[in-house]
């Protein structure tokens, strides 16, 4: 039997597949406060990394239920890619669906399949829903969440727990993400905005202004997320510090040349979400006409400080 320390808090089990466990480090960066209200309302059984008292066998031999089941990395059904105490992770999976109430895929390798599922030769790898059974699928309280992401935020982790504890279910979208969340665009809170809508083009990473859309491969204006919203480590984003956003939180990623911008007649090619393509080419067209002092003269003043 299984060892409960905290037998009133819902259990969580955290299983880990196919991963470069940077859901995990994201999970413990999140911040003192916040890991202390996940500790007090919730019981974390098992994380293969984090864990001592109760071992993955425990878990699979043991009667008891589980509350949240949190998955980290790809599933495979080839024992010769990976495999946990001679069982294979996909057995594991469905096995530990059937003890659970909630099924979370943390991280776009859990949702689908992520960087392992884009290789030809990994034909067998995916997300988490592709190898649950639909018998056992059925027997969930609630359809599969996915925290799309590479890594997700932290708070992305705990805001959905919170949510599912006290209200039972969580509204989600299409992609079975949480709207909450993932409703917005990585876009929507970028302190770049003025530059994106001018037209002003940064001169190279790494600097704090200028637009990364137009030539750097930036896929904020058709990612969902609130990266610019909930900062990371409540300080900063990728815009924020001159990386462009590289759409981890979508279906395709990752996409080929993730820093180039494929573009048509000198404009990018893929319109931002919302906007008709033909609009966004006479938008655009229009203002790239325009020259605005401020902001060009923000621009380069901004370099020179850099170069001295």
């Amino acid at each position: 039997m299984m060892k409960m320390s905290k037998a009133i808090l819902p259990k969580v089990v955290w299983l880990q597949g196919i991963t470069c466990n940077g859901n995990t480090h994201s999970f413990l960066s999140s911040s003192a406060a916040r890991f202390e209200q996940f500790n007090n309302n919730f019981d974390l059984i098992y994380h293969p990394s984090l864990s001592v008292d109760i071992s993955l066998e425990d878990i699979l031999q043991s009667e008891d239920r589980i509350d949240y089941l949190l998955v980290e990395g790809a599933i495979t059904n080839d024992e010769f890619y990976f495999s946990i105490s001679d069982k294979k992770i996909s057995d594991i999976l469905n096995k530990l669906v059937t003890k659970s109430k909630f099924v979370i895929a943390v991280g776009s390798c859990a949702s689908y399949g992520g960087i392992h599922a884009r290789f030809e030769d990994n034909k067998d790898i995916a997300g988490i829903k592709d190898y649950i059974t639909k018998e056992n699928l059925s027997l969930l309280s609630h359809e599969i969440i996915n925290l799309t992401g590479c890594p997700v935020h932290p708070e992305w982790i705990l805001q959905t727990l919170f949510t599912l504890k006290f209200n039972g279910s969580i509204i989600l979208d299409d992609k079975s993400r949480p709207i909450e969340i993932y409703g917005g665009l990585a876009h929507h809170g970028c302190t770049r905005n003025e530059y994106f809508e001018w037209k002003v083009e940064a001169k190279s990473l790494g600097l704090k202004e200028g637009c990364l859309f137009y030539n750097d491969g930036c896929r904020g204006p058709m990612t969902h997320s609130n990266c610019n919203k909930i900062l990371w480590n409540d300080v900063s984003s990728k815009t924020r510090i001159g990386m462009p956003c590289i759409g981890c939180t979508e279906y395709d990623f990752p996409r080929l040349n993730m820093f180039e911008t494929k573009k048509h007649i000198g404009i990018p090619y893929e319109p931002p979400l919302g906007i008709p393509k033909r609009a966004y080419l006479s938008i655009t067209g229009v203002a790239k006409t325009f020259t605005i002092p401020r902001l060009n003269q923000r621009l380069n003043r901004f370099d020179e400080s850099n170069l001295k």
